[in-house]
């Protein structure tokens, strides 16, 4: 099955969630752990005994485990084969964007079905035009798996880039949208190249029918919410995987309502979807 199947499939299971694994400092000292080496593997642990088999996916994020050098990302690819033994979908939040035999490279790491790390989808930047990413698309075809690549994202930089204007008329952040609507194109059921668009933009003005998942950010602490995704996504909310990681993760360190609250989160955006 295409990424965009499988991902549809766990939707309609599981409701509409990506569950993030963020082990940044003050979360892991918040569940009375230490910012180090022990405290990633067992803020990790409960993580992954949490979601495994109960939400739509799991988004770790790379960069909180690569903080910890090559020991750190021994547990994220160990999280990695645990979500995916049991049957979870894992987006790994790895935002790689690069050219050439570069980016061919990056895709070689995490799509690629052999790859020690290999993920159903990553995060990709494609701010060095969008087809710096074709490497990453092509080789997510060749094995099932999927890319979301920044749209529209919420930081306040994010306009200066993301709002200007190509030779075409459209913005950037809509090249990238008409992008993966052709990539799209002719699927059936959801595409497996998706926008990664924040819940906080506001009005985007921007065509988000792209027949492909789109993974909003920004869920809970962040300030948005299900009203926010109603308004902003309108006829193509279903297609909507929301992200939360903070407002779940501080229901830890207990396993029970770690999943409670992912599990609360899950139902109130499936909704939405109805």
């Amino acid at each position: 099955m295409t990424f965009g199947a499988r991902l549809r499939d766990a939707m309609d299971r599981y409701g509409p969630l990506c569950a993030g694994i963020d082990p940044h400092g003050p979360l892991l000292r918040q569940w009375d752990l230490g910012d180090d080496l022990d405290g990633l593997r067992r803020f990790t642990a409960a993580a992954v005994e949490a979601f495994a088999g109960s939400v739509a996916a799991v988004k770790p994020q790379s960069a909180f485990f690569e903080r910890f050098g090559a020991a750190g990302v021994l547990v994220l690819e160990e999280a990695i084969r645990d979500l995916r033994g049991a049957g979870t979908l894992v987006v790994l939040d790895v935002k790689r964007g690069d050219i050439g035999s570069t980016a061919q490279a990056y895709a070689d790491a995490y799509l690629d079905k052999a790859a020690p790390m290999a993920v159903d989808a990553i995060t990709a930047s494609p701010f060095l035009g969008v087809g710096s990413l074709d490497p990453m698309f092509d080789t997510a075809a060749a094995n099932d798996a999927g890319v979301f690549a920044l749209a529209l994202t919420s930081n306040p930089e994010g306009p200066q880039v993301q709002h200007a204007r190509a030779a075409s008329g459209r913005t950037v952040a809509g090249e990238v949208l008409a992008a993966l609507a052709t990539r799209n194109a002719g699927a059936a059921g959801l595409g497996s190249f998706g926008a990664v668009v924040g819940a906080t933009i506001g009005e985007s003005g921007e065509d988000l029918a792209i027949n492909g998942p789109l993974l909003v950010p920004g869920i809970g602490a962040q300030g948005g919410t299900a009203d926010d995704v109603r308004r902003i996504f309108g006829a193509s909310v279903r297609n909507v995987l929301p992200a939360s990681s903070r407002e779940i993760l501080g229901a830890g360190p207990d396993v029970a309502a770690l999943r409670d609250a992912a599990t609360r989160v899950a139902e109130q955006f499936a909704e939405l979807a109805r």
